[in-house]
């Protein structure tokens, strides 16, 4: 204390100044420190981390973040990405790597992921295509499955206005809401199920009712003022029903109750106006639909729940098969633009056949597929409706695009030509019906006249034939409708014969060598092109997208395994890569 006592004044202050001098720079630098970067937000109840999950693996030495810091998540940082200096995106930054949003990058390079489960957990998934490429199972035979075609669905396109009731073959939306037949959908509705018929295990057939033998399961109901008696038909020697009802009454009626198949046939033939009509339990909260088959032109009606379906006259007998699924969902989705209405409301269970007016019915069943139904149904209709110059005319205005000049009704493709003959070929190997082959011979007319004379053939550089799907002015050279001919021709050829099929052969190797020279003007480095209008019009090029492009690679295998010529193998392979990202080598 006497120590204490002897410090002066002055002494004293000059200590109190070095303190607080001290104490305000430990403050200054402690006030300095860096804020710890921000976390991932918080949810309740989640861990700050994931090292924090007990079911997350520890984090590998060396990574970045990993030393000091075992609960520390992912230092995120939003940033500012200047794109070609014309827009500004937001991404987020860490450390070097900066991440940009996928809905982005999905649309400036036109590719393609999602969010899917997996493992019991989430993961993303990333594609640059979009389309599958499928392995050709064997040689390509005339009378086997068509490419891919098992795969096909035609008459579920929002493009098919619905079946015809009238020719059993899809009506086309594509080019204009009234509807129209196109040869190439129905030729293509009848390869997929012939193709469908070969991969898949024949089908359950419920049989309700056949009045031959009395082995059908179902049970009929006959109201007061109808009847209903088995009759003898000589025509088919065989006993039929015959019923009698007014259009005003309820109907003679055959319980189906089947919540299995919708596929229903049945052989008709009708003496009046008449109507058979299938009444569905749906999945609309079980609510009733009706489908009414009608001895009428009308197309497709809708009022309520009530589905109208023309059928003609009938007055002859034939057989009615119909795609209850497809007639429903066509019905309900109906409307006055190009494309069909989507619709939840499915099917659940065939409850009852109900018949009006006077005629004949015999084997009522339900099957869940007819694929030979629809096979024969697009056969016959090619046969049919085959003009006198050998081809099947579209009459509906097509424009390809500007600079090409329209194509007027009337005109013909060589894709539906070729893919006819691969229809008919079809056929007449299956029956022998020498109809189906004449029709497929008298096809390849078209194919020996220029566009300006209503024919399908142009010649590139003055050197190689083409065949056009669309014969336009100045020509196009569509490349997959082209392979759709030559693979139409190539089942010609082997199925006529040397001789018959001569003129087939012909035309079949002038394209074949010219598809040889001209494929690398298709091939772009990363992709194809769909046609040749950047040669033709001096216009940017008109890349294929990628359902094309597989396209272009499944017609290239089948025909390299009918032709072992290296180039369509060496493209097939180039091609494929394109799917995944390749690229052709830069300078």
């Amino acid at each position: 204390m006497r120590c204490l006592a002897r410090l002066s004044s002055k002494a004293l202050l000059v200590l109190c100044s070095l303190l607080a001098l001290l104490s305000l720079l430990l403050w200054t630098r402690c006030s300095h420190r860096p804020p710890p970067a921000p976390g991932p937000p918080e949810h309740p109840g989640v861990p700050d981390s994931e090292e924090a999950s007990p079911q997350d693996a520890p984090r590998a030495p060396g990574m970045p973040g990993s030393a000091g810091r075992a609960a520390a998540g992912p230092r995120y940082e939003e940033i500012d990405c200047v794109i070609n200096e014309e827009q500004t995106v937001k991404g987020r930054r860490e450390g070097s790597e900066v991440f940009l949003p996928f809905s982005w990058v999905e649309k400036y390079f036109q590719v393609y992921g999602r969010i899917a489960q997996a493992d019991g957990g989430e993961r993303f998934e990333f594609s640059h295509s979009y389309s599958k490429v499928y392995a050709q199972r064997a040689p390509y035979r005339p009378d086997g499955v068509f490419m891919s075609f098992e795969g096909y669905n035609v008459e579920l396109r929002d493009r098919v206005k619905c079946i015809s009731g009238v020719e059993g073959v899809p009506l086309s939306t594509q080019w204009g809401p009234q509807g129209y037949f196109y040869p190439i959908q129905i030729a293509q509705y009848g390869l997929s199920h012939y193709s469908k018929n070969l991969t898949e295990k024949p089908p359950h057939v419920e049989v309700y009712e056949t009045a031959g033998d009395g082995d059908g399961n179902g049970e009929w109901t006959v109201p007061k003022g109808c009847s209903l008696t088995t009759v003898w038909d000589k025509t088919r020697l065989s006993g039929v029903k015959q019923f009698s009802c007014p259009e005003s009454s309820e109907g003679v009626s055959l319980e189906l109750n089947n919540g299995r198949d919708f596929i229903i046939s049945f052989d008709l033939k009708l003496l009046s106006n008449g109507s058979v009509s299938v009444v569905l339990e749906t999945t609309e909260r079980n609510q009733l639909f009706t489908v009414h088959y009608v001895s009428s032109t009308q197309l497709i009606a809708l009022r309520d729940r009530d589905i109208f379906y023309g059928i003609g006259a009938r007055s002859s007998w034939s057989t009615l098969t119909r795609d209850l699924l497809t007639d429903l969902r066509k019905g309900v989705g109906l409307s006055n633009t190009k494309a069909v209405k989507q619709t939840k409301i499915m099917p659940k269970r065939v409850l009852r056949l109900v018949a009006k007016g006077r005629g004949f019915l015999d084997n009522v069943t339900i099957s869940a597929t007819a694929h030979m139904a629809a096979f024969f149904a697009a056969s016959r209709w090619l046969l049919r409706n085959q003009d006198e110059r050998g081809g099947w005319p579209i009459m509906v205005t097509r424009k390809l695009g500007e600079g090409f000049r329209s194509l007027d009704p009337g005109w013909y493709s060589a894709m539906a030509q070729g893919q006819a003959m691969s229809t008919l070929v079809r056929a007449y190997q299956l029956t022998k019906e020498p109809a189906f082959l004449g029709a497929a011979l008298r096809a390849t007319a078209p194919f020996k006249l220029p566009a300006e004379q209503r024919g399908v053939k142009a010649v590139f550089m003055n050197r190689h034939d083409w065949y056009e799907e669309y014969p336009t002015t100045p020509s196009s050279f569509v490349l997959n409708g082209f392979m759709y001919s030559l693979i139409g021709l190539y089942d010609l050829k082997e199925t006529a014969g040397e001789k018959l099929g001569k003129e087939a052969r012909l035309l079949y190797e002038r394209g074949m060598e010219s598809l040889k020279a001209m494929l690398p003007l298709f091939d772009t480095g990363s992709g194809t092109i769909y046609d040749l209008r950047h040669f033709m019009l001096g216009t940017a090029p008109n890349l294929a997208r990628w359902d094309y492009h597989t396209t272009h690679i499944n017609q290239l295998q089948l025909l390299g395994s009918i032709d072992d010529t290296p180039v369509f193998k060496e493209f097939v392979k180039r091609w494929k890569s394109y799917l995944r990202g390749g690229r052709a080598k830069h300078n």
